[in-house]
């Protein structure tokens, strides 16, 4: 990325950052972060991750890899964080090695792992306890989103640490808001999911039925794409879909961590959830498929 990488970036002040999780999301964003001209700290559970993205942005502001996220966060402005789920969340904040022990008061966590209204709640207060803040950001935007540097980041927290962080996640997103108070971030992701899987569902049927139909698919996604039916998954996942190709990222594994966190969070708040529900197993079906790491689009793999 770092030698064809098209994003420009904004000109805004040199923070001191660290970055925690250098995953598929996490190792790009932390790259935007270096480009930008940051000065950036990364850790990395598997420590050869943190060397190779070292070596592969060291021609920006001196980028440096910790052993632990404490000695990561020790002295950042702003400590960014994207990881699995919400118990390596806890590992990398909590502890004796945690962020949260190395971190200066007044810094702010900001994490983009996709996880539950609870934890970042409970985060949010842990944090406050000891003078730092804390801000849940989830991203949209799959792989893709993540490597061009235009996510859409959906935010819980107060609002100065929203304010404070914004200018420095502009490195890696095209829309950074706030939602509401902590938990806000996550919640909008859940919805943001729920859309996701009743598209998907509904386009794998449409495609899957006109191909029995006999008709041209493609032609009829290029038509039906300039109407009312047209949608993101349409038109970046609809000619895959008729073609069988699923390796675009974003995994139904992923996709059913993350419907299991809108299912147990429309228990707590008495939301229906009839599709949502129904697509959930579907994914489970195209796991038990073999279908663990293919994108979500692989639904259609039931209908065909």
């Amino acid at each position: 990325m770092s030698s064809t990488n098209p994003k420009t970036y904004e000109s805004v002040p040199s923070r001191k950052v660290a970055f925690l999780g250098l995953g598929v999301m996490g190792y790009p964003m932390a790259g935007h972060l270096a480009l930008a001209g940051h000065e950036v700290t990364v850790y990395n559970r598997t420590a050869a991750k943190s060397i190779a993205w070292c070596a592969e942005y060291a021609g920006t502001s001196d980028p440096k890899h910790a052993e632990t996220p404490r000695l990561a966060a020790t002295g950042a402005d702003i400590v960014f964080c994207c990881v699995g789920n919400d118990d390596d969340l806890r590992s990398v904040t909590l502890g004796a090695d945690g962020a949260f022990a190395g971190m200066q008061p007044g810094a702010i966590f900001v994490d983009h792992t996709t996880a539950s209204a609870d934890v970042a709640r409970e985060l949010a207060a842990a944090a406050k306890t000891l003078g730092l803040q804390f801000v849940d950001a989830p991203v949209s935007g799959g792989q893709a989103g993540a490597q061009n540097g235009v996510l859409t980041v959906m935010c819980g927290g107060e609002q100065a640490a929203f304010d404070a962080v914004a200018p420095t996640a502009s490195a890696f997103s095209r829309a950074f808001a706030r939602m509401g108070d902590s938990g806000a971030g996550q919640l909008a992701k859940m919805v943001n999911q729920i859309c996701i899987a009743g598209l998907v569902q509904g386009l794998s049927e449409a495609v899957a039925f006109g191909m029995k139909a006999g008709l041209d698919m493609p032609q009829v996604l290029d038509v039906i794409g300039k109407g009312a039916a047209q949608s993101w998954q349409m038109d970046n996942r609809g000619k895959t879909m008729v073609a069988g190709k699923f390796d675009f990222g974003f995994a139904v594994d992923w996709m059913r961590k993350d419907l299991g966190l809108v299912l147990d969070e429309a228990k707590r708040n008495g939301a229906r959830l009839p599709v949502t529900a129904l697509v959930d197993q579907f994914y489970a079906d195209v796991q038990q498929a073999g279908g663990r790491r293919w994108d979500t689009s692989s639904l259609i793999t039931r209908l065909k």
